[in-house]
């Protein structure tokens, strides 16, 4: 785990299970399991306008459990997803507060905040399929539900089943298809692999270029990223990006987050951040810096992403898609799907 920085000159190091004696109105201290290259220049821009310092932890795993173990002492105002699910379950833990403010419900719409306001999103990202432009053709009308048919059988290529991404699209598969469905579903979906599940989202189009399998499931951002790096611009042009299931309820959204942890020691300055994130100004970092999608609706994509072209989007509630999380990886666990 690393800790870092302010967005000031002086660094304040926040030691593991220390105590924030006294909450300070000029700083705000954030949990982030988003990475350093996006998140700094968007706080950075938050402390030239408000003036509020800014400490932030950066982990890939961990956070939820450091909220739990610090409890009352924690020092973090605030924590930063890349994906819902872990803001469920900070919430779900008791580890959370609401926050009631008339700009986060007027930037963020209803479908992409908690019911109780205990987090809200920040940006949006689409579970896409990526096809082979050599092998696949111009391949239209894809579905996620394709997937498991028989003529696709050695094609598809991902990554664990396990993680949070793919547990939030089969999550939405149960809410949509019911459990029973969506276990024969997972029975296809496996059958129908050219490997073990392995690697990350740019690795399984990386398989694609190297004729590993034709099909692959991966975030739409990535494909944004990997365009704008010489090495992996390879990969990117071998594919076309799909957006699954236009015919009928639309593409699986999944997003990145935020909620104030329950013992926040600096609430209003953790208020004005969350504001700050849901404007316009922070939201076109996002959109810019990382290819995600705005979950501002004033704010449009970046010219790279709007590129792929308009497409609908499943709006089911996240809240709907979070009851199913331990269904989706009991299934998992009865198919032994990434064994």
């Amino acid at each position: 785990m690393k800790w870092i920085k302010s967005t000031s000159a002086a660094v304040l190091t926040l030691m593991a299970g220390s105590i924030f004696a006294s909450a300070n109105a000029e700083e705000v201290n954030i949990y982030s399991y988003r990475q350093s290259f996006l998140i700094e220049p968007i706080l950075s821009k938050f402390t030239e306008q408000t003036g509020i310092k800014t400490n932030v932890v950066f982990a890939k795993k961990g956070l939820v459990e450091k909220l739990k173990k610090e409890g009352q002492y924690s020092p973090a105002d605030v924590l930063l997803s890349s994906d819902f699910s872990r803001l469920m379950e900070m919430t779900s833990a008791g580890l959370s507060q609401p926050v009631n403010s008339d700009v986060l419900n007027k930037n963020i719409p209803s479908q992409f905040r908690d019911v109780d306001q205990h987090w809200y999103a920040l940006t949006k990202r689409v579970r896409n399929v990526y096809a082979s432009k050599e092998r696949m053709g111009e391949l239209t009308g894809i579905s996620y539900e394709a997937l498991a048919a028989p003529e696709y059988k050695g094609k598809i290529c991902m990554r664990s089943s396990k993680h949070p991404y793919n547990i939030a699209l089969i999550a939405s598969m149960i809410a949509h298809h019911g459990e029973a469905q969506t276990k024969t579903w997972l029975e296809g979906l496996k059958a129908n692999l050219a490997r073990k599940p392995q690697g990350n989202d740019r690795a399984q189009v990386r398989a694609v270029k190297e004729g590993e399998c034709d099909l692959a499931l991966g975030n739409s951002y990535y494909f944004g990223v990997m365009q704008s790096i010489p090495e992996q611009k390879v990969w990117a042009d071998a594919v076309n990006i799909l957006f699954p299931n236009q015919d009928d309820r639309g593409a699986h959204v999944n997003v990145s987050g935020i909620a104030m942890t329950k013992y926040a020691p600096n609430k209003d300055a953790a208020v004005k951040l969350m504001e700050f994130l849901s404007s316009e100004v922070a939201q076109q970092s996002y959109a810019s810096v990382n290819m995600e999608y705005p979950v501002n609706p004033q704010v449009k994509p970046s010219e790279i992403v709007a590129s792929w072209g308009e497409f609908k989007e499943d709006t089911i509630a996240l809240s709907e898609i979070s009851k199913h999380r331990k269904t989706a990886i009991k299934l998992l666990d009865q198919l032994k799907f990434d064994l």
